[in-house]
Order: C-alpha cells, then sequence, then structure tokens
C-alpha cells in the first residue's frame, strides 16, 4: 500500500505521519529501511577503492594502439624480428649550429657522445638503432677495385680533413641523404626502434622516456647543437606531461559545476552532497582500475571528468525532486523514498544508455579503446549506485534548507494560483502546440540536411600533418615541420613486405616485378621516395658503367642480381634471404595519402602474387596507421547502430511506447549528424582518439529526455493535455536539465584554453553535444509529442501531479 501525497502543491502534508514504511518497492525498503548500512557499505568502499586508487599508473602502450588482428599488422608482427624496427620508433635530429655542414670534427664527436648515449636509453631496440655512427649504417659504391662496401664512418676516423673527406664519399654512395643524412647537409638523423618490453617483462614507460629525451636535449643543446625528436613515445610523452593541465581544468570543471549548481539551490549541504556523490562514483572508478590491472593512458584521461558529468546530471535531478517534496512539507525521508521511486527507473534507463554507449566500443579491435570501454562503463556503474541510491539516502539524512525548498516551488504555486507563467516556461510549452510544434520540426529537418550534407566530408585518420593531439606550434610539431623540410620527407614510412622461398630474394622475376611497383608508388601524390633492393640493383649497374644514366635500369642478369645483394645493407632483406621490404617515405600521414598508397598496393598485389614472391602490407608508422584507420572506419557505422539500437530497446522496455521512443531517439539522431559535421568543420577525423566521443553523445544525450518524458508521459496517462503535461515536467525536471546542460557545457569549453590540441577540441565537442542534447529535450521532444503522443482518457478527473509518490 503505498502513501497518498497530496496531489496538489498548494495542500501540505504531513511531515509523513501517514507513511507505511512498509511501501514502495523490494529494492526501495531493502534501502531505505537500512540506510546506516548501505551508508557504511559505502565508507568503507570509498576507503578501500581510495586507497587502491593511489597505485593507479598514467601510461601508455604501442601495442595497445593498433589493431593486432587486422591482417596488416599480424602481417607485421608475424615479420617483425626481421625487420629493422619499422614499428614504434623515436627519431632524433641533431642539427648543427655552429657550422655549415655536419662535416665538422666538433660536430661529429657531439653527434657520437648522443649516439652513445641513446644507445644506453632502457626501452631502446638496440641491435636495430640506427645513425650515422652506428655500423649497421653503411655505403655501397663501385670503386677502382670493383664492387666494394663498409661502415659510413671509414676505419680509423680521427677528425682530420682525409676522413671528412672519406666520410662525405661513404655518405654519398650509401644511399642515406634524405634518410640519415639531411639534405642540406647540416644535420643526421638517430633511427631509434623501441621495445614494448624490457627484459624483466616490464612495459616501456613513456613518461620516463620522454623526459629523458628531453634531458637529452637540455645537456646538449648548449654544445652547438639543437635537437629535434619525433615519434608515437614523443607524443605520449608530452600528452602525459600535459596531463597536470588536464587535472587542472577537471578541478576548474568541478568548481564551476558547483558553483552552478548552488547558484540554482543556493542550499550548500545538498550542492556538497551532489558533488561529493559524483567524485565518489569517480574514486571507486579509479580504485577498480588497478585492481583489474589497468593503467589510465593520455585517450582515457578524461573518462574520469566524463563520468564526474553524468553524475552531476543525474545527481542535481534527484536532489531537485527532494527538494520540491521537501517545500510540500515532506519529511527528507519520506521525500527522498517518492523522489526514488518517480526517478530511479528514468536514472537507471539512462545510466544504462551511457554505459552501453561506452560498452558497443568493445567492438572495436584495438585495445586502448576496449581499455576506455571498461573504464567508462565501471564508472556508470558505480554512479548507479552513488547518484541513484547514495545520494537520495544521504539527503534522506541532512535534508534541504527551508529557504531552498520553498524557492524550489515558486513557479508551481505561481501556476497554480493563476499567475503568469515564467517567460522561459511559457515559451517552450509553445511547442506543444501544432504552429510551433511543426515550425520546430521543419527547422530540425533543415539543420538535419545541413549536418549530413557536412558529415559527407567526414574522414577516418589525421588530417593534418604532425601531432593532430597537440598543438600546431608545439615543441613537437614544430620540430615535425623542421625534419619534413631539411630531409624532404616525413618520417612517415610505409614497407611492403614481399615474401619469397628460402633463399630466393634475389630472383630476378621477384625483383623485377618490386621495381615496377616501386615505379607506380613513386608517380602516387604523398610518396617522396622509395628504397628497395631492385632500386639498389638499378644504382650499382650505374655505377659500375661510369655513372652513365644510360645504364640506370633493370637488367635480367642474376649472377648481377646475386653479386649486388651480397653486398647490400641487410636492411634490404632478412638473413634468410626470404623477405624484402619495399620503404615507401611519404610525405605525411594524412588519411587521403594513406588510403591512395594502400589502394595501389593492394591493386598490384592481386594482379602480382606468386608462389615465389607475395606482396604483404603492412609495416612502418604509416602502414600500422593505415590499418588502424581501416578497423576504425569498419567500425565507425556498426558501433553507431548499436548504441542506437541498445538505446531503443532499453526506451522500449522503460516507456512501452513505440511512439515514445521516437519522441526520445529522433533528437539524438540530430545531435549525431551535427555533431559530425562540427568535426569537420574543426578540421578532426574519426580516429582511435575521437571515436569515442561520438558514441558519448548518444549515451548522455538519451539522459534529458528519459528524465522529462517520464514524468509527462505519466502525467498523460493521468488525463492531462499535452500541454499541462510538459508544463508539470519542465516544473519538476526541465530546469535542472537546463541546468546541468549549461552546467556542464561551460565546465568542459574550458578545455579550449588547454595545450593539448586533442582535450580542446573534445570540450568544443562535448560543450555542443550538452547544449544541442538538453535543446533536443526541451524543443524538440515537446514537438515531436504534438503529433505522435495523445493523453489517455482519465480514470477520474483529478490530474496527477508529479509530486505523486508513484514510479512513472
Amino acid at each position: 500500500m503505498s502513501a497518498h501525497v497530496p496531489s496538489h502543491p498548494s495542500v501540505v502534508a504531513p511531515a509523513g505521519a501517514d507513511f507505511d514504511p512498509r511501501s514502495g518497492s523490494a529494492i526501495e525498503r531493502l534501502l531505505f529501511n537500512h540506510r546506516r548500512w548501505v551508508l557504511l557499505f559505502c565508507a568503507l568502499a570509498t576507503v578501500l577503492l581510495g586507497w587502491q586508487a593511489t597505485g593507479l599508473q598514467l601510461n601508455a602502450s604501442f601495442d595497445k594502439t593498433i589493431p593486432v588482428s587486422h591482417p596488416y599488422v599480424q602481417n607485421y608482427l608475424k615479420h617483425q624480428g626481421e625487420l629493422s624496427g619499422l614499428g614504434n620508433a623515436v627519431r632524433i635530429v641533431v642539427v648543427n649550429t655552429q657550422g655549415s655542414s655536419l662535416y665538422d670534427p666538433a660536430y661529429l664527436e657531439t653527434l657520437r657522445q648522443i649516439s652513445d648515449e641513446v644507445f644506453l636509453i632502457p626501452g631502446v631496440a638496440r641491435t636495430q638503432m640506427k645513425s650515422l655512427w652506428t655500423p649497421s649504417t653503411r655505403w655501397v659504391g663501385v670503386t677502382e677495385e670493383g664492387l666494394e662496401g663498409g661502415p659510413v664512418i671509414p676505419d680509423g676516423y680521427d677528425g682530420s680533413p682525409a676522413s671528412l673527406q672519406q666520410l662525405a664519399a661513404n655518405i654519398a654512395r650509401s644511399g642515406e641523404l634524405g634518410q640519415v643524412v639531411a639534405l642540406d647537409g647540416r644535420s643526421t638523423a638517430l633511427y631509434v626502434p623501441l621495445l614494448e618490453r624490457d627484459p624483466q617483462g616490464r612495459r616501456l614507460d613513456y613518461a620516463a622516456l620522454s623526459e629523458r629525451l628531453e634531458a637529452l636535449r637540455t645537456q646538449y643543446e648548449g654544445r652547438g647543437v639543437t635537437l629535434h625528436i619525433t615519434g608515437f613515445a614523443k607524443i605520449v610523452g608530452d600528452l602525459i606531461a600535459g596531463v597536470r593541465v588536464v587535472l587542472v581544468f577537471f578541478a576548474l570543471a568541478v568548481v564551476i559545476a558547483a558553483a552552478m549548481v548552488y547558484g540554482f539551490t543556493r542550499c550548500a549541504r545538498s550542492t556538497a552532497l551532489v558533488v561529493l556523490a559524483s567524485l565518489v562514483a569517480v574514486v571507486w572508478q579509479l580504485g577498480l582500475l588497478p585492481m583489474l590491472g589497468s593503467a589510465l593512458d593520455p585517450y582515457s584521461i578524461l573518462v574520469p571528468f566524463l563520468v564526474f558529468a553524468i553524475g552531476m546530471s543525474h545527481g542535481a535531478q534527484k536532489m531537485n525532486g527532494i527538494m520540491q517534496d521537501i517545500g510540500r512539507g515532506i519529511s527528507p525521508l519520506v521525500a527522498a523514498r517518492f523522489t526514488f521511486r518517480r526517478l530511479f527507473l528514468a536514472g537507471l534507463t539512462a545510466l544504462l544508455a551511457d554505459a552501453v554507449g561506452f560498452a558497443v566500443l568493445l567492438v572495436i579491435d584495438i585495445q586502448v579503446i576496449r581499455e576506455l570501454a571498461i573504464a567508462a562503463s565501471l564508472g556508470v556503474a558505480m554512479l548507479i549506485f552513488t547518484n541513484l541510491i547514495l545520494l537520495p539516502i544521504l539527503l534522506s539524512y541532512t535534508g534541504v534548507s527551508q529557504a531552498a525548498a520553498a524557492r524550489s516551488l515558486r513557479s508551481e504555486l505561481a501556476d497554480a494560483s493563476g499567475a503568469a507563467r515564467h517567460p522561459a516556461w511559457a515559451l517552450l510549452d509553445r511547442f506543444t502546440q501544432r504552429r510551433w510544434a511543426l515550425g520546430a520540426l521543419v527547422g530540425a529537418a533543415a539543420l538535419a540536411l545541413a549536418g549530413y550534407h557536412g558529415s559527407t566530408q567526414l574522414q577516418v585518420g589525421d588530417l593534418d600533418p604532425g601531432a593532430p593531439e597537440l598543438r600546431a606550434d608545439s615543441r613537437y610539431n614544430r620540430d615535425v615541420a623542421y625534419v619534413n623540410a631539411a630531409y624532404g620527407a616525413s618520417s612517415d614510412v610505409l614497407a611492403v613486405m614481399v615474401k619469397t622461398p628460402e633463399g630466393q630474394c634475389a630472383n630476378y622475376a621477384v625483383l623485377n616485378r618490386i621495381d615496377a611497383l616501386e615505379w607506380q608508388l613513386r608517380q602516387l601524390e604523398g610518396v617522396e621516395a622509395t628504397n628497395t633492393l631492385a632500386l639498389l640493383n638499378r644504382r650499382v649497374l650505374s655505377g659500375l658503367n661510369e655513372g652513365s644514366p644510360k645504364w640506370y635500369e633493370f637488367l635480367p642478369n642474376q649472377d648481377m642480381l646475386n653479386t649486388v645483394t651480397a653486398g647490400a645493407p641487410r636492411g634490404l632483406y632478412n638473413d634468410a634471404c626470404s623477405l624484402l621490404p619495399l620503404y615507401v617515405y611519404l610525405r605525411d600521414h594524412k588519411a587521403d595519402t594513406l588510403s591512395r598508397v594502400v589502394g595501389l598496393v593492394e591493386a598490384f598485389a592481386r594482379d602480382n602474387n606468386r608462389p615465389e614472391g607475395e606482396f604483404l602490407l603492412a609495416a612502418g608508422s604509416a602502414g600500422i596507421e593505415a590499418a588502424t584507420n581501416i578497423v576504425v572506419k569498419s567500425a565507425w557505422h556498426e558501433m553507431l547502430l548499436m548504441v542506437y539500437a541498445a538505446v531503443v530497446l532499453l526506451c522500449f522496455i522503460t516507456f512501452r511506447s513505440w511512439r515514445a521512443v521516437l519522441v526520445a531517439v529522433l533528437p539524438l539522431m540530430l545531435t549525431s549528424v551535427l555533431a559530425e559535421a562540427l568535426m569537420v568543420g574543426l578540421g578532426m577525423g574519426v580516429k582511435v582518439a575521437t571515436l569515442p566521443v561520438i558514441a558519448l553523445g548518444v549515451g548522455i544525450g538519451v539522459d534529458y529526455a528519459l528524465y522529462i518524458l517520464s514524468i509527462t508521459l505519466a502525467q498523460l496517462r493521468a488525463g492531462a493535455t499535452l500541454s499541462q503535461a510538459y508544463y508539470q515536467a519542465l516544473l519538476f525536471t526541465g530546469k535542472v536539465v537546463m541546468l546541468t546542460g549549461v552546467t556542464l557545457a561551460i565546465g568542459v569549453v574550458t578545455w579550449v584554453f588547454s595545450p593539448i590540441k586533442f582535450q580542446a577540441d573534445m570540450g568544443l565537442l562535448l560543450a555542443f553535444m550538452f547544449l544541442w542534447n538538453m535543446f533536443g529535450a526541451l524543443v524538440l521532444l515537446p514537438a515531436l509529442a504534438h503529433f505522435l503522443l495523445r493523453p489517455a482518457a482519465p480514470c477520474n478527473p483529478r490530474v496527477a501531479a508529479p509530486n505523486e509518490g508513484k514510479s512513472p
């Protein structure tokens, strides 16, 4: 038997005197009749998980950012040990600032010291490291005595003019101009492949590595050189270094959210409890991660804030419901139980939708996204307990200030007394009328068409050179720009692996097809250079004939091919002579560039794969990124379909009406389309860093609609007109929807000042989603309801007010 709550706010109920504690659902009775045990459990869990959170690490892993089951990556991993560090690597360019060229004994001695120090850094794959001073950097040329070769640094080098002259000759014959040596001859590069795990099995510490590289830069830049450092590890290191700034913005968002909620309620205790409950969920989430063997990385560092933001949205709804009931004269305990009954199902559905929005990311075969999905889903699961259960129980003890409770009913009391409605509520209520509803839907349709047209330009992958996650004027991107200009090509390398039977890498038929593919690739826009054993044969043949360009040919002479192969650098084939890399040096790693190269190689492989030679994609940083783009592209729309399918199912279970489902979901679809158009305008592509936010917009967006629609439907089923039902929903939950939408948007829009461009872009995108989903719930929802929802025939002439202690 449920307790009766006055049907009209002007009637004051006794302070819970007639309330039956045995009323309500079994869950409600279990929780509220044992409140102290619930609080004790939450306190112990917070202490335990808070202590666990102190062991949480912030790191990253190259392997986790790549789709390890994709055929390209499988090919790379299968032959990784036979390739010269074509995966995770750092490139360090050392520039001589005291002279006009690298042929300076002081510069070369400094370069040797840097090379030796880098060689000893933990995590460096030392056998694959390459610099001017490593013996693996070799030259091959034609001398008076025939075909010869050796290390680029000549034996017996002593810095004398004769040694420097010999060094210049060796560099000219090495083919390393534009690779290890800059085109202007003022700098040289160290190519430093990295190990994901050390011999003890510990993961590479990217933060420590980045700090070590920065210390190296500081140490040597006062000695007549400057260092430019690029590579995945340096990007991650810079992102980790920027986490301190991220934490500042997180704290700022908490302060803004607390200030906005306090400005709305003018009640310090209820505001503090809403913030506390949301932060407890974050603490629980962070504490569970190390227990599950997980860590935060630069791509998931925003997840704790998102959990806090979702918690504030739901917490404010619970606080507002309790505050209004207390204003009607109900005791805090009864008010908490009535609010629990009214909003638990809507809140649970909304949080499940949020969880599903994250969980569908598990279908993407990239470990870093899967770990983000797990971390975010854990956080949302914690919110089910902290904000739907813990917060009402806390408020059942503390209540709210009487002044705040009275203020929360001001609009409702004014409406009951016949006074003019608040202008904002009166304006929004007009969208329940046919003319306004039709206008809103026509405008939404026009926006949808414009947004769809813009979203068709959205690309997968990076759209800019360098690291889009960092600012264009960041030290890293300035380093990338210098390296690209000085070496005539970026550090983006895509390698095609050509597999042959053992001992057959010099086979004429194989090398001839490699030569044909190489020629086609060099004609492709975005390809700066290539390098293969076939190209070496052309150069040697020309050298054996006094450098005549007429002999720059690929002749069908197997003996000649065998001779050249015997003296070729091992980077052009493996020890078993069964694998030949075709190195493709790209201008950048933009999505279009990678698509062109991959498309050409795949078409060539289909036509030219033979038992004696099979062309396999792909190794190198650009090859792995191409595989990542393919996986993201295939999962992008599949992920959105799964999110919407789950949201539709949850809404249908909650409302048992396909019409109500359409009213809730259609505004979300508009937000998704407009968000993708906004990404085009911001110059963002769909990639590992941005894909989760696209799914997030759907999951979080449905929260607003669920709260408003649950009250609206309850009123319609009680016999109210749509205008009456929607107006009651506005008075009860609408103002909190507006509050949380604006509060969260202001909190994230401050991210535009972050030095990390990824965070700044996410701030703009999330602010747009928060605001647009709010507008959709307040404007499009009543407009759609006008055409799709109809009031039920009332069982009695009384229209139930939203303060009824029944679940909608």
